[in-house]
């Protein structure tokens, strides 16, 4: 015992000389970028940045973004200092045109680009070439079969083997018929190729998915617009309340379309108890012109319903009241007249309304209040909207004069007055009191400084509108990836062989196998079907009932074979016609009793 060991580490030792002496081949610049690339290039690295862009969009909904509204962001880092800013170094308030989410982007496309493509010149080979040569043992394959055909049915194996091919053809086979005038005739069959199709019908689509959403984000538009009743919009950049461009936006890709509001209709719920007041149904009477010669065409603009124009997309994205109203300054001229749009901010319509007039002179006003569209005063003298309807419409406003600030060209949001530096007229707390007017009111300011008047109301709808040029082709090819996805999950890869012979006794011999690539549930259900369509096919009588060992017994009903690798060389002795060393046919067919182990 002593003595093998010794003999072990006497032959291991140069091994471990060797082995510490070997040295890995250095893989220089071309070596390395090649190892690179097929990493990038595998089918494992593109699910992965796949997977990876889905997760880097998450910020993008957890945080508020720039390109969206960027007051809010501003907004954000004052209310959150230690980690506001932050948050804007990282660019996680420009999640979708960061320079991390864009790295990821366009990795994933090149990765996709560069699995297609192989994987498509290698599939079109493969759909070009012949099926794979006949094995010489059919009998490891995991569907086999065997059939008999009587001598006096003269059908000899060449003949056989031809019907066999006619079978498979109608089934979608491609098919290879081999040595047709020899003593075993072949032939090789398979189809399933539209299972790959589908795997590079998806994995392109996708690619076509991300250039359609790329060319979206460079050469599209959105942006918004308030409406006011007998307001139009021309489809112009000064014509936008607020307007984001695409990455490579030009103006010229503007189209001078018009859209006028005629009428804002909205329905009510006057019939149930619970939801009583509610709106049910909107609905905008707009006039629209292509350009500006051609001629007006009415439509309605519904909820999920756009209006479509100039290659964008015009959606109704809300509504509202908006007051009209005169002031006058302290000289008696017309400083403002006009709709003012009221921010809906509670229940039934409760709106907040602010009014600047920079143009008064000789101090600038301004005035911050609600609207009501139904007043009504509560027992606590506090007043809400009772109903959202005009039946009793009331504006209730506090007045400030001073420097409103417009006049330094900072910008500034319409929907609210910073009163800091503001002295005010017209307050609940002031001897004054508060400005409280009804439709055809007026009120005359404290001070000689002007006066307000309530003409009436209209009402308001804001608008999205939105042009992405990739938007139709995204669709197109989501569509495509769902149908190339569907290809392959539901095709499967199937290769078929037959080998026919002539037994001494004048009986043509038959065996077939069938395999797939990858796994197949349903592929012994094929293989009971083209045992069926070839028994039809030569005219063979129908299978015996269960227990039934004639020659053309199905599989499931013969003896049943082994299936190790010491016994498949034996398939000839248990189950007829299988091939031997040389893949000749030599016994017939039927089982001939249990195998042994060999």
């Amino acid at each position: 015992m002593s003595e093998r060991v010794n003999v072990k580490k006497k032959q291991s030792a140069p091994v471990k000389e060797a082995k510490a002496q070997a040295a890995l081949p250095a893989l220089g610049p071309k070596g390395m970028l090649r190892w690179a690339w097929t990493q990038l290039t595998s089918m494992r690295t593109a699910l992965f940045l796949l997977l990876l862009l889905a997760v880097a969009a998450v910020p993008g909904s957890l945080f508020p973004q720039r390109p969206a509204n960027p007051a809010v962001v501003t907004q954000y880092i004052k209310d959150h200092p230690d980690y506001g800013k932050l948050l804007d170094s990282l660019q996680l308030y420009d999640v979708y045109s960061s320079a991390w989410f864009s790295a990821i982007y366009l990795l994933l496309f090149i990765s996709l680009i560069g699995c297609v493509v192989p994987r498509a010149i290698a599939h079109y080979k493969a759909m070009r070439s012949q099926p794979p040569r006949t094995p010489q043992r059919l009998s490891r394959l995991p569907e086999y079969g065997t059939l008999v055909i009587p001598a006096d049915a003269a059908v000899p194996a060449s003949e056989a083997v031809s019907g066999a091919a006619r079978v498979l053809r109608k089934r979608g086979y491609r098919v290879e018929v081999r040595d047709a005038d020899g003593a075993l005739p072949s032939l090789g069959a398979e189809r399933g190729f539209m299972k790959e199709v589908g795997n590079l019908v998806f994995h392109t689509s996708l690619i076509g998915v991300l250039v359609s959403v790329a060319a979206g984000g460079l050469f599209g538009y959105s942006g918004q617009r308030i409406l006011v009743e007998g307001d139009t919009f021309v489809n112009t950049l000064v014509g936008y309340d607020q307007f984001n461009p695409g990455t490579n936006f030009q103006s010229s890709q503007l189209q001078p379309y018009s859209l006028q509001l005629d009428k804002f209709n909205i329905t009510f719920d006057r019939e149930s108890r619970g939801k009583f007041g509610q709106p049910i149904d909107f609905a905008a009477t707009v006039t629209t012109k292509e350009n500006p010669d051609a001629p007006p065409k009415q439509e309605i603009l519904k909820v999920n319903d756009p209006v479509t124009l100039g290659g964008t997309s015009i959606y109704l994205t809300g509504n509202g009241y908006a007051p009209v109203v005169t002031i006058r300054d302290g000289a008696g001229n017309v400083a403002m007249q006009g709709p003012v749009v009221a921010k809906l901010q509670g229940d039934n319509y409760y709106s907040s309304v602010v009014i600047k007039v920079p143009d008064a002179q000789p101090d600038q006003l301004g005035f911050v209040g609600f609207f009501l569209p139904t007043a009504f005063v509560s027992d606590k003298n506090v007043s809400f909207s009772a109903d959202p309807e005009l039946f009793n419409p009331q504006l209730t406003l506090n007045s400030y004069y001073g420097d409103l600030g417009l006049n330094k060209g900072a910008p500034q949001n319409v929907f609210e007055l910073d009163v800091k530096n503001l002295t005010p007229l017209n307050a609940r707390n002031l001897a004054a009191g508060g400005i409280t007017l009804a439709p055809g009111s007026t009120y005359t300011l404290p001070d000689g400084k002007g006066s307000i008047s309530f003409d009436g109301v209209k009402r308001y709808i804001g608008v999205d509108i939105h042009h992405n040029p990739g938007q139709l082709y995204a669709l197109v090819f989501a569509l495509l990836a769902v149908a190339g996805l569907i290809l392959s999950l539901y095709v499967n890869r199937r290769r078929v062989w037959v080998r026919t012979g002539t037994a001494d006794d004048g009986r043509t011999m038959v065996e077939y196998g069938l395999l797939a690539r990858g796994e197949d549930h349903r592929l012994a259900g094929e293989a009971a079907a083209l045992r069926k369509l070839f028994a039809t096919e030569w005219q063979l009588p129908e299978e015996g009932a269960p227990g039934d060992t004639s020659e053309n017994a199905a599989p499931s009903q013969q003896t049943p074979r082994r299936t190790s690798d010491n016994v498949a060389g034996s398939a000839g002795k248990a189950e007829g016609p299988a091939a031997n060393a040389e893949g000749s046919i030599t016994t017939p067919a039927g089982p001939t009793g249990p195998e042994k182990d060999q």
